[in-house]
């Protein structure tokens, strides 16, 4: 069952030597609009099923469930040092988790939000990232490579990978939208392009978390290029669910760990 798991996942470059992987959402015991590893505790999807798709995870990367790690996801800019397993119940409120401990996997839950693995392999320093429109502005990156940093990891050595993520051509955006990015900064309109719908663009969510990345000065950093919207088959889409009146969607986790 691991090894349904380890085939269908995807694995980045920049990463190489790390265990890590950006599960999709095949291999898993999960049925219906959660087919087939959804790892989202917050979904309406029967407990057991998301504890077991988890588990072929955490098994994957090498790791006991006990120790594969994901925070109860709040779409801020929030990257917190984790040292030891939490219980089931207290998840911590975060979207970015670093460790330099052993024997940890650290995860994080996505269906169109940009989720991102980091690791400074000299350091022995990793990092789980999950950042939608939100967090990309406000921070999440940079806050992320801070963290790292203040468990010894240097800049320069910090590798990331951008994992699926709803690809521009799939993100329409109303006027509020854009105008909030360029209240922020007036350069961040490159981002936007015409939809074809009065006052709508599409949103380059990639392509803005990139920005953000290299801003942040890392040593190496890979954009796997895949659209969660587009590609059903192997990606949950929280969009595609929305415009299909689904009554709810799975989330795809990518996940990083530290050999025990």
């Amino acid at each position: 069952m691991t090894q349904d798991v380890l085939r269908t996942a995807i694995r980045a470059s920049a990463l190489e030597g790390a265990a890590h992987a950006f599960f999709t959402r095949q291999g898993g015991v999960s049925g219906g609009v959660y087919a087939s590893l959804n790892g989202g505790v917050g979904s309406n999807d029967a407990p057991d099923s998301v504890r077991e798709n988890r588990a072929r995870m955490a098994r994957a990367l090498g790791v006991t469930p006990e120790n594969f790690l994901v925070p109860y996801q709040i779409h801020s800019a929030d990257a917190l040092p984790v040292a030891a397993p939490w219980p089931e119940d207290a998840r911590p409120r975060c979207d970015g988790l670093v460790s330099a401990t052993p024997g940890l996997a650290l995860g994080v839950t996505g269906a169109d939000c940009g989720i991102l693995l980091f690791a400074d392999r000299s350091a022995g320093v990793i990092g789980a990232a999950h950042s939608g429109w939100k967090g990309a502005l406000t921070g999440m990156v940079e806050a992320l490579v801070a963290a790292m940093e203040a468990l010894g990891a240097r800049r320069s050595r910090i590798a990331a990978a951008l994992g699926p993520t709803i690809g521009r051509e799939s993100y329409e955006v109303g006027p509020e939208f854009f105008a909030r990015f360029e209240a922020e900064e007036a350069g961040f309109a490159r981002f936007f392009a015409p939809s074809g719908k009065p006052g709508h663009f599409l949103f380059d969510l990639p392509g803005f978390i990139a920005m953000r990345v290299e801003r942040a000065r890392i040593g190496d950093f890979e954009n796997l290029g895949l659209d969660t919207y587009a590609d059903e088959a192997r990606f949950y889409s929280y969009r595609r669910m929305t415009h299909r009146g689904e009554p709810d969607y799975g989330r795809l986790v990518a996940a990083i760990a530290l050999p025990g």
